[in-house]
């Protein structure tokens, strides 16, 4: 009987060529639940502020509260991640639980202005202590462990990134407080969403410069070995 699975030298089946290819690694994009994902994390926000402009706190909480946790039902219907539909119910109770206590719209937006406050400080902390997060992060999640430290432009790429990131959450913690000083409700939920993860995604690509020119660097002086080695 003839074999019709024939492999001649050099060759691979689509089988093994799957197994060679190495598998893609999630973008930035990827990790937020993709566009939908970032469409998603807004969503409750407007409803925030569209509906205290018409009909007060009392319905933007509901209409805030209601859109997360439709969301949450329509992520576990699809089967998605039960973690982004927890968290995104959580995050929003816990924002319209302050309002509720303090009855101040405003105050939705109170946890992530102070977040963002500690996260500057804590980004711009770690590159104090020489301890950029950025590279600690990256290289943790890349099983990479702390061997980039031994070497002092490894060092210096992720004090860059990890600034930038300071940056990103000193600049959110800025214009957030100032809005919410002044009492701009609708301005306090355009800036949350436009200074979230757009702005976000532009530090992070800081972040994967960093990391390819900490390896190169790392090969090139023998701390890495090279790939396919």
């Amino acid at each position: 009987m003839e074999n019709k699975n024939v492999s001649f030298p050099g060759t691979k089946s689509d089988a093994q060529a799957a197994q060679a290819a190495p598998p893609r690694r999630p973008s930035v994009l990827d990790q937020a639940g993709g566009t939908k994902g970032v469409v998603y994390s807004a969503l409750p926000v407007l409803a925030f502020v569209v509906t205290h402009n018409f009909r007060g706190i009392k319905a933007s909480i509901i209409a805030a509260l209601a859109v997360a946790v439709a969301i949450g039902i329509e992520r576990l219907v699809r089967k998605e991640s039960v973690q982004p539909a927890i968290g995104g119910v959580f995050g929003v109770a816990l924002a319209a639980g302050i309002v509720w206590f303090t009855g101040s719209a405003k105050d939705y937006f109170l946890i992530g202005i102070w977040a963002s406050l500690a996260g500057a400080v804590l980004f711009l902390a770690s590159v104090l202590v020489r301890w950029p997060l950025a590279g600690v992060i990256w290289n943790v999640a890349t099983g990479k462990g702390n061997i980039w430290r031994a070497d002092k432009r490894s060092r210096l790429y992720y004090d860059i990134a990890t600034l930038v990131l300071a940056a990103v959450f000193g600049a959110r913690f800025a214009v957030q407080q100032y809005f919410y000083a002044t009492d701009q409700v609708g301005s306090l939920g355009f800036a949350k969403i436009a200074m979230g993860f757009p702005l976000l995604a532009l530090a992070l690509l800081v972040v994967a410069w960093a990391a390819r020119r900490s390896n190169k660097r790392l090969v090139a002086i023998g701390l890495l070995p090279a790939k396919g080695a």
